[in-house]
């Protein structure tokens, strides 16, 4: 698949020298790891292990990570995954803290949506977020989702139980 890109990012597959940045920038970081259902990643070998996995997963599945475009770096991850024909999910996505609140969630997010819209002709997205995440809640809403239900599930990492909210937008 060809890269896809807006003004400020690039999503594309993985590459090996792509660990340092994202080791830097969303690996290691615990405010990023929050809200998702992965360990942070403490040691520079830690991260070259983690970048060989993820390039081998990302080999079958529909998974990127995001470049900033000023400076070519890795500065988070994002994905999709189709859950029945023509409906798909996200499959997480991540920016690090320096990269929130400049626009690049909704342009990650908007780049998903047209890919699956486009190019796997999807014809309806949901997406889904801690109830306690109030950023990804309001990414949610900016992109025209619609909230469809909340759920009841524990945390992989904490075993503490915790509110997902799941919207829905037609493509």
């Amino acid at each position: 698949m060809n890269p896809m890109e807006t003004d400020d990012i690039v999503l594309r597959k993985a590459k090996f020298e792509d660990w340092e940045s994202m080791h830097k920038n969303v690996w290691s970081r615990p405010e990023t790891a929050k809200y998702m259902q992965w360990q942070i990643t403490k040691t520079e070998e830690s991260a070259k292990e983690r970048i060989k996995k993820t390039i081998t997963y990302q080999k079958t599945h529909d998974t990127y990570f995001i470049y900033e475009k000023e400076h070519g770096q890795a500065i988070g991850f994002a994905g999709v995954e189709e859950i029945s024909p023509h409906i798909f999910q996200d499959a997480g996505i991540a920016l690090g803290p320096e990269y929130t609140g400049k626009g690049l969630g909704k342009q990650t997010l908007q780049l998903l949506l047209e890919y699956c819209a486009n190019t796997l002709r999807g014809k309806e997205f949901f997406y889904s977020t801690r109830a306690n995440n109030k950023i990804s809640k309001a990414l949610a809403l900016s992109c025209g989702f619609s909230y469809q239900y909340s759920e009841e599930k524990i945390d992989l990492k904490t075993k503490e139980p915790y509110i997902l909210e799941v919207y829905s937008r037609k493509l």
